[in-house]
């Protein structure tokens, strides 16, 4: 079955460039093994308790509660365990940085689907990037594919920025950076954001269709507040999801009338984004078919060992796409009598069904064939 919600994404994102921003939550760093703000939080509320004499408790959250009388806030917790810059940005950088084991084991470090993200921008389809994240994955993946973004993660980065559509790539970081103690992670930071900062979510939601990966919509009160006062609906929503969506995700996308994807992973999800648009910037002019799609994709494959195990699925994907088909086809065939289907029209729908498979087929063989 065609997936015509992702098709149709990576044909507006490819023939409308830089009118889709990114907006991505935690869900996207968390298999790089981030943490997430909670996470954190907890994690500082469980250093405090041991430091106190305490047992690591099972549940910090309510241990501070019960100590100190009120919830833990990260900026308090921070202060407690740290009184300058300096010795702040220590404690975070071991929750966020690699050290040199978890870097050999690819944790901490951009995942495929920043990557892909980054080259989107790089190929000037993805200008603006929302996230809730406090990590800079997404920056580094950016810096790697030789972009610079301008990041935007507080009120007064706002008021000095220049207007999107004069910049290459803006990563606005919504919740703050890690390394600046400003960070909104507890319920009553994130119930609202700077007036400045609302301002410009305002606009951005306004003007820019939206990707959502990674975001649950349950905790961000001000986020979730912003869209759902934004009038326009100009470009669409496109929500992916793994499983069902959560009830208040169902009212945003209810109301923003959004398109839901579902997908195995924000790492698949992106690459075959990116793959897609790669592969119609290859056709240029040409008309866009799904053959001229495969092969373009192939050529691609085919000139990289690394991507022998994409040409394997896209073939094997194919192959049973064709045997489904055919298969319904069959069993059409058997409600009515067989003579009445003749060999002639049954060879035409054979050949029209498997066009996309043969393609790649052909061309692989082809290029095997070719001298060298």
């Amino acid at each position: 079955m065609i997936d015509s919600s992702g098709i149709a994404l990576a044909h507006s994102v490819h023939s409308s460039k830089g009118v889709f921003a990114v907006l991505l939550g935690s869900g996207i760093s968390r298999s790089a093994g981030i943490p997430t703000g909670w996470e954190v939080t907890l994690d500082l509320a469980k250093r405090i308790a041991v430091m106190e004499g305490d047992e690591a408790p099972a549940d910090p959250a309510e241990w501070y509660r019960t100590r100190c009388g009120k919830e833990p806030e990260y900026s308090a917790l921070l202060d407690t365990l740290a009184k300058s810059p300096a010795e702040r940005r220590t404690i975070l950088h071991s929750l966020f940085e690699p050290t040199a084991d978890e870097r050999e084991q690819g944790l901490k470090l951009p995942t495929e689907a920043h990557r892909a993200i980054a080259k989107l921008v790089s190929s000037g389809h993805i200008r603006l990037i929302i996230t809730t994240n406090f990590d800079r994955l997404m920056e580094l993946a950016l810096q790697d594919e030789g972009v610079t973004p301008t990041v935007i993660s507080t009120a007064d980065a706002v008021i000095g920025a220049a207007p999107i559509i004069h910049q290459r790539c803006v990563v606005l970081k919504l919740h703050g950076d890690y390394l600046d103690d400003r960070i909104k992670n507890t319920e009553e930071e994130l119930a609202s954001y700077d007036r400045e900062l609302d301002g410009y979510l305002d606009r951005v939601l306004d003007e820019f269709g939206l990707i959502i990966c990674g975001w649950s919509g349950d905790w961000d009160i001000a986020l979730r507040a912003a869209i759902e006062r934004t009038k326009s609906r100009r470009y669409t929503t496109y929500w992916t999801a793994k499983g069902k969506p959560s009830e208040r995700a169902e009212r945003l996308i209810t109301l923003r009338g959004a398109q839901v994807i579902e997908i195995a992973s924000a790492d698949e999800f992106f690459e075959g984004l990116a793959d897609k648009v790669a592969s119609l910037d290859e056709l240029n002019a040409s008309p866009p078919s799904s053959v001229a799609i495969a092969v373009a994709s192939l050529k691609r494959y085919m000139a990289d060992p690394v991507h022998r195990i994409r040409f394997h699925d896209l073939v094997i994907n194919e192959a049973e796409r064709v045997l489904a088909i055919n298969a319904a086809m069959l069993a059409k065939e058997a409600e009515v009598r067989p003579e009445v289907v003749s060999a002639k029209r049954r060879f035409e729908l054979y050949d029209a069904n498997t066009e996309v498979l043969r393609a790649p087929l052909q061309r692989s063989l082809l290029g095997r064939a070719a001298p060298s």
